[in-house]
């Protein structure tokens, strides 16, 4: 077991619980109600007849990298032209435009143009950050641009290499993301006014979006910069604890995965590696102590920009091999033992999420692969070549995956017919 440095500051008192009730077919945010790529859903499909899954519709969009929130009947994202970025909302059934708000001039960059981060949607409210870091809240209902601010700039700093890509986090009264600057690594602003609420750490904002735990019966937003990993109280802005995790070119983008009520996992391509901090049960803070690690070139997990998924006692998640190499093996690893159950070589660069004790994910091939979450062996259920190349992870509601490309939104039927 490798021991590895921490700065530990003294626990809050008792914070109240912050977040709003959500319906559980709701995919309000990046990865979903809990930000964990899991959902609750049952009943769904995942095996379909030769002709591939049922299609229920496919939009074309403009050029982006953002993810799919949905609430009620509203599917949001943002995409550009060549003149704007847009906050885009389609109608959850037919997938026709309901409305559509420019959030900031058109993002160039030589990983890909457009935005990146995916909406986030609380009560009557769309909040999305675009390429270059411009903050933003618009009314769910038409889009009406409510205030803006360029985050970056107000804290005097620049927006990642490679483009903002952390995807806003709603808690309670404060919308938190990733600022990236010298004074201010997380920063947290008013959902009514877009007013600076606090700001904490420092360093690059890395392309990770912060998660919300709880630890010791208290919240702490779990936040994966460009070089560390910091664990905040969320209405305040106090610094609580720090891991670093330096990456190559801060390359650390897949979330913090909540294990249990003592343990979290942080992983990174780039040939990192992953680890999984135990926190002590009284303060909340990890016990440097206790620290279990799989870095390098021989790591069992280096998740590059997909969050991993937990099903269970077993984690699934995406091994990228190499420099941003173009090899990726699908794991399993049984959380107790830290072992590899099994590891399909070459499965090939995509995202995933998980329902109903399945995985459903898409690839850069354009494909929807659906793999039973079996931890005894690799088990594919079905694969359909149904999209254009994506990154980006599917959404799920109401028995149906919403998946975005570079190109469309494309909503597959996964419910169960009746018998």
């Amino acid at each position: 077991m490798s021991r590895s440095p921490f700065v530990c500051v003294s626990m809050p008192l008792l914070c109240c619980l912050l977040l709003t009730a959500v319906r559980a077919d709701n995919w309000p945010q990046f990865l979903g109600n809990s930000r964990n790529g899991v959902s609750s859903e049952k009943m769904l499909a995942g095996t379909w007849p030769t002709a591939g899954p049922k299609i229920v519709w496919k939009t074309r969009l403009g050029t982006g990298m953002s993810g799919l929130a949905i609430h009620d009947d509203l599917v949001v994202t943002l995409d550009q032209d060549e003149r704007d970025q847009y906050a885009v909302a389609l109608k959850k059934a037919d997938g026709s435009e309901q409305w559509r708000s420019s959030i900031g001039p058109a993002y160039e960059n030589a990983m890909g143009n457009g935005p990146r981060a995916t909406p986030a949607i609380s009560g009557d409210s769309v909040f999305v950050y675009s390429g270059e870091g411009i903050l933003a809240c618009l009314t769910r209902e038409n889009g009406k641009l409510l205030w803006s601010v360029n985050v970056p700039e107000l804290l005097k700093g620049e927006p990642s290499e490679y483009g903002m890509s952390c995807s806003p986090l709603v808690v309670e009264n404060l919308v938190i993301v990733h600022a990236g600057t010298a004074t201010a690594a997380v920063a947290a602003f008013d959902c009514k006014s877009g007013k600076l609420q606090w700001k904490a750490g420092q360093g690059a904002a890395g392309y990770s979006s912060p998660v919300l735990m709880t630890f010791a019966d208290q919240p702490q937003l779990v936040s994966l910069i460009g070089a560390q990993l910091l664990g905040i109280e969320p209405a305040s802005g106090k610094l609580l604890w720090t891991y670093p995790f330096a990456t190559d070119f801060d390359c650390n983008t897949a979330c913090p995965i909540q294990l249990d009520k003592t343990s979290l996992l942080i992983s990174a391509g780039e040939n990192h590696g992953t680890a999984i901090l135990t926190m002590d049960p009284k303060t909340g803070t990890p016990d440097p102590s206790a620290v279990w690690t799989s870095l390098g070139r021989d790591s069992q997990l280096r998740a590059e920009w997909q969050t991993p998924v937990v099903i269970g006692e077993y984690l699934y998640g995406m091994d990228n091999v190499g420099n941003a190499g173009p090899i990726t093996n699908l794991v399993c690893l049984r959380l107790s033992d830290r072992k590899t159950m099994w590891r399909k070589d070459r499965f090939g660069k995509g995202n995933l999420i998980a329902a109903d004790n399945k995985l459903y994910l898409t690839t850069m091939k354009g494909e929807l692969v659906v793999v039973n979450s079996n931890p005894e062996r690799y088990e594919e259920l079905s694969r359909a070549t149904i999209l254009e190349s994506t990154r980006q992870a599917p959404a799920l509601s109401g028995g149906q995956l919403f998946l975005r490309d570079d190109q469309a939104v494309t909503c597959v039927d996964l419910q169960v017919s009746a018998k």
